[in-house]
């Protein structure tokens, strides 16, 4: 079961630096493990909303200390493509999208697409609104108008090849008509009715099987079948409405392309609409809202897109969300239940978080029975009690939101709950809150034992084997957590060092002599280690579980060092205290003091750089990938400065950035080149006392074509 940071009591403009640093790694850690769930296993472990309020928070929590965004989930949705499929490495990635939930919420979206891209207050902004299906993406290949391939979103950049089974959807043509481009990619939703639904759990009870908890899950299920006959036997339906790789596009709004796929022969959904301003996009809202329960199928809000495909292009991505659309949410659905217990769950940076277990209760039509209630200050501000009933909330899944508790309906004798001082391992380590500069407590509460702490050590190796981390196939928590009982695994290197331990003459305590563990079984686990016994620099550097350093820092990390060695000795001098390789760190764009802290502490344990030393020498480490060659700024470092105004400063980062170029926040001598607007000032003089090469705006746009 998944754990959480959540109910958030303090407003992220009010948090405290450090505060804002441990919950940010908290949500971190949680949304990742929920995308493994939901798209990986097809078995969420939360519900839709919950979800969608962590995924809010950490962002809320990025605006408000954008440093902290850096290290975010940014660039990545989903998981990993499952094995029994051959893998589909989609040309264009499958990203999600953004969400809004509130009126405000869509006008500061619109806000800031007028921002991005500099538009006056009464220049229009077009958008089309469409229902958003509750089902599973699907991007469908066709050259030369014949379908040719059809794969599942995966982790956004490699799917699952599924071909075969989608070639068994009616809704899904084989052959488009019209005017085709010679390469097309199809992306949408795969889905199936309420009465479909039905009848297939009513056919699954005749039979004697598992029933489904919801559509969803069983389109999922449905697609992913090994046998196509079952996919076939499964009224799965289809809704086209965006598109991949594309020779070319058959028109320049969105709109216009969705309606070519309708002239094409694909299924598109009638009550998309064009809409001019904030009010109508609302109103539409409202009207699919009201008919939601008639329309025979599960949707969970509204999609909003930009309609012109050239404001699109200029407003790309940021991080695993296009800029220029949003999901606009319908409200969660709510029961009562009473909390029978609170369990302590441990995490990897040692943070104790509380576990409600509840009396079953059905919410929308799914059972829930856990619910996490974040941390002690939660639960003193809610006053949960054992044996209190409780409001909780979902959207979708599983796992609810606890929203109160129910006043008048407390048991007698019940007393408020006191929350461990000490941690709930064998060691029984000191558990204590951490403090800002001005001796602020934080709302985390950790454990102190640190590595010493079984819990920590146990989840430091999850994170290592996560999917986005080395991703060892085999490697899941309960194989970990047996390892790790048997003494067999204690730290990352000890995976590599497996079989030879394991084949070692003498060894008693050989895998072969564990229930479960057959000669099949372990040479395919022996496999799966080898495989990954070379990693990509950004893997590692995310694997080694380095506070405040998530993906999108291992990334900026592994780009700007290029190699393990380099980045390696960076870390080593940093730990050194010496102020050059620091200056040259915090020189990174969105690479500021708490990441260098956070690295300086890590490499300056003693037993953390014995646990790096020993994990390296048992690895092949890929330097990082080069810049797209055709650019003429890949791979360099550029800094812009002054005012810009034929493009926003954000414009100008993201288009920089597309091109393959390094965005710094400041000038260094490992600085290429400065773009210097009206009124730059001292970092146009550090460039030039540094004999930096310095061009305009207009030089820029020469230079990359724009």
């Amino acid at each position: 079961m998944l754990k959480r940071p959540a109910t958030f009591a303090t407003p992220p403009d009010r948090l405290l630096p450090l505060e804002a640093q441990i919950e940010h790694e908290e949500l971190m850690a949680l949304i990742a493990a929920a995308d493994e769930a939901y798209h990986g296993r097809d078995a969420p472990e939360i519900s839709d909303a919950e979800y969608d309020g962590l995924r809010r928070r950490m962002e809320a929590i990025e605006v408000a200390f954008p440093l902290l965004a850096a290290r975010g989930l940014a660039g990545k949705v989903g998981s990993r493509a499952q094995d029994k499929f051959a893998k589909v490495r989609h040309r264009v990635p499958m990203l999600s999208l953004a969400n809004s939930f509130t009126a405000t919420d869509v006008a500061d979206f619109v806000g800031r697409i007028r921002s991005f891209l500099g538009l006056g207050a009464e220049e229009p902004v077009v958008l089309t609104a469409e229902p958003k299906i509750d089902g599973l993406s699907l991007s469908l290949r066709y050259e030369g108008g014949r379908l040719v391939q059809a794969a599942t979103r995966g982790d956004g950049e490699e799917g699952e090849d599924v071909t075969t089974n989608a070639r068994t959807i009616a809704d899904i043509p084989q052959r488009l008509g019209g005017d085709v481009p010679a390469v097309f990619e199809v992306r949408g939703e795969v889905y199936l009715g309420h009465a479909d639904f039905a009848a297939l759990n009513a056919r699954q009870r005749e039979a004697g099987d598992k029933e489904f908890a919801n559509p969803r899950n069983a389109a999922a299920g449905s697609l992913r079948q090994l046998d196509p006959a079952i996919t076939a036997a499964r009224p799965l339906r289809f809704f086209a409405y965006a598109w991949g790789e594309a020779e070319r596009l058959p028109a320049a709004s969105q709109f216009g392309i969705v309606e070519a796929f309708g002239g094409w022969g694909l299924p598109i959904n009638p009550l998309m609409r064009r809409c001019d301003s904030v009010e109508t996009l609302l109103a539409h809202y409202a009207a699919i809202e009201a008919m939601r329960a008639s329309l025979g199928y599960d949707i969970d809000g509204v999609v909003y897109k930009v309609d012109r495909i050239d404001w699109q292009q200029r407003l790309g991505f940021v991080g695993r969300a296009p800029r220029w659309a949003t999901a606009h949410k319908f409200p969660a659905e709510k029961a009562m239940t009473r909390i029978e217990a609170i369990d302590i769950q441990v995490g990897r940076t040692g943070a104790l978080t509380p576990v409600a277990k509840l009396s079953p209760v059905t919410v929308g039509g799914v059972v829930v029975s856990n619910a996490t209630l974040h941390n002690a200050d939660e639960i003193a501000r809610l006053d949960v009690r054992i044996g209190d009933m409780v409001v909780v909330q979902r959207a979708g899944d599983v796992i609810p939101q606890v929203v109160e508790v129910v006043a008048g309906q407390r048991p007698a004798n019940t007393e408020a709950y006191v929350f461990p001082h000490v941690c709930p391992c064998d060691l029984k380590t000191d558990v204590m809150k951490e403090t800002t500069a001005a001796g602020v407590e934080s709302v985390v509460r950790r454990c102190t034992g640190e590595f010493a702490c079984p819990f920590q050590r146990i989840e430091h190796l999850k994170h290592f084997c996560s999917r986005r981390a080395f991703d060892i196939e085999g490697f899941g928590d309960k194989q970990i957590a047996f390892f790790f009982e048997k003494g067999l695994i204690r730290e990352p290197a000890d995976i590599f060092a497996l079989q030879t331990r394991d084949e070692a003459p003498g060894n008693l305590q050989r895998l072969q002599n564990y229930e479960g563990f057959g000669e099949v079984s372990i040479r395919n686990l022996f496999a799966a280690i080898e495989a990954r016994r070379t990693i990509g620099l950004e893997r590692l550097i995310f694997a080694l579980g380095i506070r405040h350093v998530g993906e999108t820092t291992a990334k900026m990390l592994a780009r700007n060092y290029g190699s393990w060695v380099a980045f390696d000795a960076a870390c080593m001098r940093v730990a050194a205290g010496e102020a050059d390789a620091m200056l040259e760190m915090d020189a990174i764009d969105q690479i500021g003091e708490s990441v260098i802290e956070a690295i300086r502490a890590y490499f300056g344990e003693d037993h953390n750089r014995a646990i790096v030393d020993r994990l390296a020498a048992q690895l092949t480490i890929v330097d990082a990938e080069k810049a797209v060659a055709e650019s003429p700024v890949a791979g360099k470092t550029v800094v812009f400065t002054g005012a810009l105004e034929k493009m926003t400063r954000d414009e100008a980062k993201a288009m920089a950035e597309r091109l393959g170029a390094k965005v710094a926040g400041s000038v260094s001598k490992k600085t290429d080149l400065v773009v210097a607007g009206p009124g730059a000032g001292s970092k146009l003089k550090a460039a030039s006392d540094l004999g930096i090469e310095v061009i305009d705006e207009d030089g820029w746009l020469a230079l990359v074509g724009g």
